[in-house]
C-alpha cells in the first residue's frame, strides 16, 4: 500500500457516474446500485430528463455539472466532488454490473490502491466489444505493457475503483480550467481518460489489482466512442504519458541534486507531488486474490529510467 494514511476496513463508497442524455438507462441502472455513501451524477449538458430522472429515482443523488466536454472532464469533475473513502467509476449506459461493486471494493480493502476492471480474466467478458475494437484494444494493451513494463490485460476498460487518497498523485486537469476557444478538448478530457489513469497509476507506483468484470450491452441510445479516432487518441496517450513520467523523474533528480524537496522512496509526478512508499510494488504480490482478482505489477521508476528519451 503506497499511502501511509490508515484506511478503513468498511470504507465509504462514492460512485461517480458521468452521463449525457442517459435518462432511459438511468431508469434501469440506478435502482440496481447497492447501498453506498454517495452517488455523484456528472451531467454533460443533457437535453433529456437525465437530471430529473436521477433525482426522482434517488432523491439524495448529488448532481455535478461538467465544466468542459468529454468523459475525462466529467470524471475529473466528479472526482473533485467525492467525500467518500473509495471512488468507483461507473458508466450510465447499463454496461457496468452494479453487483460487481462489492468485489472491486474488497480488492481495495485487501490491500490494493487501485482495483482495475478487466474483461479478459476469470469472471470477465463482454457482450458489447466488436472484433475491430477487440483487436485494437489488445494491440494497444500490448504496446502499453511493453512501454510501461506493466502486465495489464485490459488497458481501455473504464470500470475501475480506487482509494480517494490517491487522487493527488494522479494529477488530472482541474475542472476550473476554461474550455478551448476552438471547441477542442484539453488533453485527458476525452475517452483517453482510462489510459491516462492507467499510466499515471503505474507512474505513481500504486498497488494495482485486476478484477474480472463482465461488460453488458448498452440498453438505450448509442455510444459516442469511435473505434478509430479514439484508438488513435489512446495511442497518443500512451506516448504522452511516457514523456510525462520521464520529465517528472528528470525534475525529481534535479530537485534531489540541488537539495530541493526530498522524495521518500518514490518519484515526483510532473505536478511536483512527492510520493511516499516506493515499496508499493512489493505489496502488490501480497494482495490476497480470488479467481476473479489478479495482481498487476506496475513498472518501477528504475525500470522506466531508460525510457526518458
Amino acid at each position: 500500500m503506497s499511502a501511509t494514511t490508515a484506511r478503513p476496513r468498511d470504507p465509504r463508497v462514492s460512485v461517480v457516474i458521468p452521463a449525457r442524455n442517459e435518462a432511459r438507462n438511468l431508469e434501469i441502472i440506478l435502482p440496481k446500485l447497492p447501498p453506498v455513501h454517495e452517488v455523484i451524477l456528472v451531467d454533460g449538458n443533457s437535453v433529456d430528463d437525465t437530471i430529473a430522472t436521477a433525482q426522482r429515482l434517488m432523491p439524495d443523488v448529488r448532481v455535478v455539472h461538467q465544466t468542459r466536454k468529454g468523459k475525462g472532464n466529467a470524471l475529473a469533475c466528479g472526482f473533485e466532488a467525492v467525500t467518500g473513502d473509495v471512488v468507483v467509476m461507473f458508466d450510465a449506459d447499463c454496461s457496468a454490473d452494479p453487483d460487481e461493486i462489492p468485489r472491486f471494493v474488497q480488492a481495495l480493502v485487501d490491500g490494493a490502491d487501485v482495483a482495475k476492471g478487466t474483461r479478459y480474466s476469470h469472471g470477465g467478458g463482454s457482450d458489447d466489444i466488436t472484433l475491430l475494437r477487440n483487436l485494437g484494444n489488445r494491440g494497444l494493451n500490448v504496446l502499453c505493457n511493453v512501454i510501461l513494463g506493466t502486465r495489464y490485460s485490459d488497458l481501455c476498460y473504464g470500470y475501475n475503483a480506487f482509494w480517494a487518497d490517491v487522487l493527488p498523485k494522479i494529477g488530472l486537469l482541474s475542472s476550473t480550467l476554461p474550455r478551448p476557444a476552438d471547441g477542442s478538448m484539453l488533453w485527458g478530457d476525452g475517452f483517453e481518460i482510462e489510459t491516462v489513469l492507467t499510466c499515471r497509476w503505474s507512474a505513481a507506483e500504486l498497488a494495482i489489482t485486476e478484477v474480472g468484470s463482465h461488460e453488458k450491452l448498452r440498453v438505450h441510445g448509442t455510444s459516442n466512442l469511435n473505434a478509430v479516432t479514439d484508438g488513435i487518441r489512446v495511442l497518443k496517450s500512451i506516448m504522452h504519458e511516457r514523456r510525462r513520467a520521464a520529465e517528472g523523474r528528470a525534475r525529481a533528480r534535479v530537485a534531489t541534486l540541488s537539495g530541493g524537496a526530498a522524495l521518500s522512496g518514490g518519484a515526483a509526478l510532473s505536478g511536483g507531488t512527492a510520493l511516499s512508499g516506493g515499496g508499493a510494488l512489493g505489496s502488490v504480490a501480497a494482495v490476497p486474490t480470488s479467481p476473479d482478482v489478479t495482481p498487476v505489477v506496475p513498472a518501477t521508476v528504475s525500470a522506466l529510467e531508460g525510457d526518458a528519451a
